[in-house]
């Protein structure tokens, strides 16, 4: 049993998805939406979605800074698909006036596999071992910086990246059952 509280960030995308993997591996689970709901969380998953909402929303809820300070003070992360594109230093291609919040030292560039309609699950390696993904207008990550290290490609693109505190992701790993990486970040966060 995980002895870990952590934090969904529930603003949009697959909130329930991540809760209910995370609740199943035995971490209690707290829905972030408010800069208050950040008080008590062992980590927090940012989840995918459309990364443009997400960091608009985080603007309009007052969670963009605390979010930030909270990551940059050592707060364990673990992005997924949108969730990747809003912990990376610079997306090469963002939706007018979209920022993020700059954990991660990488570049991204968004819906690099295409549209939603060519969306595909399958089986790619890691560092962890083969994980079950499904990307879905999933980023690709073009450059890794500083500590960032990478931990998955898909051919020769890179897919996931770490660093000792966050983990992030181009696909949805909650949408497969797979718990391969949600367990490495629990490693993290306990």
């Amino acid at each position: 049993m995980v002895n870990a509280r952590v934090g969904v960030l529930g603003l949009q995308g697959g909130v329930r998805e991540h809760a209910e993997m995370l609740g199943q591996l035995g971490a209690g689970v707290t829905h972030v939406r408010r800069p208050a709901d950040l008080d008590g969380v062992d980590g927090l998953v940012i989840p995918g979605g459309e990364s443009s909402t997400i960091d608009r929303l985080l603007r309009i809820f007052g969670l963009f800074e605390p979010l930030q300070q909270a990551l940059g003070g050592g707060l364990p992360v673990f992005g997924t698909c949108a969730g990747l594109i809003t912990l990376a230093a610079e997306i090469e291609d963002p939706a007018p006036g979209q920022g993020s919040l700059g954990v991660i030292d990488m570049t991204v560039r968004r819906n690099s596999f295409g549209r939603q309609i060519v969306s595909d699950v399958e089986k790619i390696p890691t560092a962890y071992g083969e994980v079950t993904a499904a990307f879905i207008r999933a980023p690709e990550v073009l450059e890794v910086r500083g500590d960032a290290r990478v931990i998955a490609r898909r051919g020769e693109a890179i897919v996931g990246v770490e660093t000792d505190t966050a983990l992030a992701v181009s696909f949805h790993p909650e949408l497969t059952g797979d718990t391969t990486l949600h367990e490495r970040f629990l490693a993290k966060v306990t």
